[in-house]
């Protein structure tokens, strides 16, 4: 949302007004003989989309619970609730943060200018190819395209719903929803993080695995484990550190490689099948993939 509409709008108003508008929708729509159940079902996906407009994490929240959460409880005090109805905040919450992203970090955005000072120290193309590792509203992404105006940007978040709020907020970026973790990184002149110090062993992992010579790896806040030392670092006014890496990154023996991909989830070994006491592993595949 501009700064313009945040002052004329101050906090609480937006919430009030999302609110409110969630209400009178959702009583039109019992009005109009939609069954209670799916007049709930669309009042909610209105003040969900309308909680992008918060300013920061915990108002999106408030903005996105306000009115599920207030149904749930009049339905509760009126004696007719029913068992769905309790389903409704958890359904609001696994639409902006789905299950499977739940081992990452949560929804905390880039403070605007904390890149800034990265630009004139990385050894960029004239137009890098970046992309934002779980990109969530894309405070990142604009943090980027501050710093590096010519890039091309790109963003990858499991979330639908803040996907979509993504490409809304940043048009001059590609943004697609997937798997962080499954994308690849190759191909790419800077991969960006901020994520959470339990996900940093992954990290670094995927980093040795698939970032191209010469490429960078930029986290906030969360440094790579201690095997690898960071070619750049940067302390910012709000005490929190900058964090850049440079492939290939330093070597890793293979104990501390194993330990970081067992800490990261990811398998040591190929899964296979235990046979009479003996693991058994599927055979592997010729390169390029099944002809057609």
């Amino acid at each position: 949302m501009p700064g313009w509409t945040h002052r004329l709008l101050p906090w609480p108003l937006p919430a009030l007004l999302v609110w409110g508008g969630a209400w009178l929708l959702y009583r039109l729509l019992l009005l109009a003989g939609l069954p209670l159940l799916a007049a709930a079902l669309v009042a909610t996906g209105l003040s969900v989309a309308a909680s992008v407009l918060g300013r920061n994490w915990w108002r999106r929240v408030l903005l996105a619970l306000g009115f599920p959460l207030s149904l749930v409880v009049l339905l509760a005090s009126a004696g007719s609730v029913s068992a769905w109805a309790w389903l409704l905040p958890l359904a609001v919450l696994l639409l902006i943060y789905p299950l499977n992203a739940w081992r990452d970090a949560p929804l905390f955005p880039t403070p605007t200018g904390a890149l800034d000072g990265l630009a004139p120290t990385l050894d960029l193309p004239a137009q890098p190819r970046i992309l934002d590792a779980g990109c969530g509203l894309g405070a990142g992404l604009r943090a980027l395209r501050r710093a590096w105006p010519q890039a091309h940007l790109h963003g990858v978040e499991w979330s639908w719903l803040l996907r979509w709020a993504c490409a809304l907020r940043c048009p001059w970026a590609k943004v697609r929803q997937g798997n962080m973790w499954a994308h690849d990184w190759r191909g790419y002149d800077v991969v960006y993080l901020f994520q959470r110090p339990e996900s940093m062993s992954r990290a670094m992992v995927k980093a040795i695995t698939e970032l191209p010579a010469g490429a960078w790896l930029v986290s906030l806040n969360f440094p790579l484990p201690d095997e690898v030392a960071p070619t750049h670092s940067q302390c910012l006014p709000d005490g929190r550190s900058v964090y850049a890496y440079r492939a290939p990154l330093a070597e890793v023996d293979s104990a501390s490689l194993a330990a970081s991909e067992q800490a990261s989830f990811f398998p040591p070994a190929p899964e296979g099948v235990q046979v009479r006491g003996q693991m058994l592993y599927p055979r592997k595949r010729p390169p390029g993939g099944r002809r057609r």
